[in-house]
């Protein structure tokens, strides 16, 4: 499997407040960013793969959401967020 139980910890601690506080809108997102560019990698080698594409759609709108209530939230993490990442909007 491609994200491991180490690898979700590792992400957590580093964007969310805790390796186990699963719930932060940063640790999710960043998590969502993870799993998209993996999807994105797949798709590159299995074009016709449509249920894989919309599974990544989906999976981009809910990262657009969250980081739309961020951003309505506090603005200031938002914009440290999306630099960290390295997502353009």
């Amino acid at each position: 499997m491609y994200l491991t139980k180490e690898k979700k910890q590792e992400i957590f601690e580093k964007y969310g407040k805790s390796n186990t506080d699963t719930g932060s809108t940063e640790g999710q997102i960043a998590l969502f960013s993870y799993r998209i560019a993996h999807l994105t990698e797949h798709l590159k080698s299995n074009r016709k793969d449509y249920s894989t594409q919309h599974a990544l759609i989906k999976l981009v709108g809910k990262r657009r959401s969250l980081l739309d209530y961020l951003k309505k939230k506090d603005i200031v993490r938002y914009r440290e967020l999306i630099a960290d990442l390295g997502i353009r909007k």
